[in-house]
């Protein structure tokens, strides 16, 4: 899988909230995790796992879905730790801040020129 879009921030910032302020709305189907609750409400083709609720368990149906999707998503993931390999996710970044997006697409480009 490529790495065809990238977004960046200063400081601390959640994904989702970054997700919201970028331009990569897309008409693509999208596949997150249950930390971008209310996805839904900006794109429509998304999909999220369901949540237990207080008291109530999942139905077999609701857990095959959620099965479902985490196989999907399993290949987003493989996908982050490869960046991770590189150090630049996985730890402190300690260099000049201006370079740091030059720095991620260039390990982009390494990540998908392995494929």
């Amino acid at each position: 899988m490529e790495i065809i879009a990238l977004d960046f921030s200063n400081g601390k910032t959640h994904d989702f909230k970054l997700f919201k302020n970028s331009n990569i709305h897309t008409k693509n189907k999208l596949l997150a995790d249950t930390g971008y609750l209310g996805i839904t409400k900006i794109n429509l083709n998304s999909e999220i796992p369901y949540k237990k609720s207080k008291g109530n368990k999942l139905t077999k149906k609701q857990k095959k879905e959620n099965k479902k999707l985490s196989s999907q998503r399993i290949i987003v993931e493989n996908v982050i730790a490869s960046v991770k390999r590189f150090r630049i996710l996985r730890e402190k970044y300690r260099n000049r801040r201006k370079r740091f997006g030059l720095r991620f697409n260039l390990i982009a480009g390494i990540h998908n020129f392995e494929l």
